[in-house]
């Protein structure tokens, strides 16, 4: 009787979880119009912040020690997206270019902005620094670092107890003649088994692959 319990709960759930997932992931509806010119993408180095203990922020050298290394972290998420992206676009399952962030850094350092005014600017404006078609920006909050090798994976919260969550990736497109936000990618993470940026970037970036409008799978 507990087993046919627990299986007609989980076909009750089953459908929850796959509305949970679909409201993670929005899509402009004229992202075909907006983006049908759109030949190269630029990723902004991430905003990161950590939720650290008192005694991590005390190992981590202090508050100001704790900017630096979220600032190192939102690079490497910066690197590891456009790590990803050369792999798509190396097996022709890319519609675009994305910029080198060094070259993107570079740009930004030239024109004075630093990761904090980064926010002061539009889409458009940093599309035209930048000579792009989209901007590529996000946010990451945790309660660990990714570089120190703590394990991060994702999960879907369908209303059950489970892990607690760690952390949040949020990643949005923007058009950089309008503004226009084309696509958003909002996730829970929890730790689990990982072991780098790049592995968990990727393993973020495959589970919405379907749903990424510059995929040539893309079917919206």
């Amino acid at each position: 009787m507990k087993k046919l319990l627990l299986f007609l709960l989980l076909l009750a759930i089953a459908p929850l979880a796959t509305q949970a997932q679909t409201r993670e992931i929005y899509t402009n509806n004229n992202f075909k119009m907006l983006a049908q010119s759109h030949k190269t993408l630029a990723i902004l180095p991430f905003v990161v912040k950590l939720q650290l203990r008192p005694q991590e922020v005390a190992k981590n050298g202090g508050p100001e020690g704790v900017a630096r290394l979220e600032q190192r972290e939102g690079l490497d998420v910066q690197q590891a997206l456009h790590s990803y992206f050369l792999k798509q676009k190396s097996s022709n399952d890319l519609t675009v270019d994305v910029q080198d962030p060094t070259r993107t850094n570079a740009l930004l350092a030239q024109s004075g902005l630093s990761p904090e005014q980064l926010a002061t600017q539009t889409p458009e404006q940093l599309a035209l620094l930048l000579g792009v078609d989209g901007i590529i920006s996000g946010t990451f909050a945790s309660t660990q670092p990714m570089s120190n090798g703590a394990a991060i994976a994702l999960s879907l919260a369908v209303g059950m107890s489970g892990p607690t969550n760690t952390g949040k990736l949020l990643i949005n497109i923007h058009d950089g003649k309008s503004g226009e936000l084309l696509w958003k990618y909002d996730k829970s993470l929890t730790r689990g088994f990982g072991s780098d940026t790049n592995t968990i970037v990727t393993t973020i970036m495959r589970k919405a692959s379907r749903q990424f409008p510059y995929s040539r799978e893309f079917k919206g």
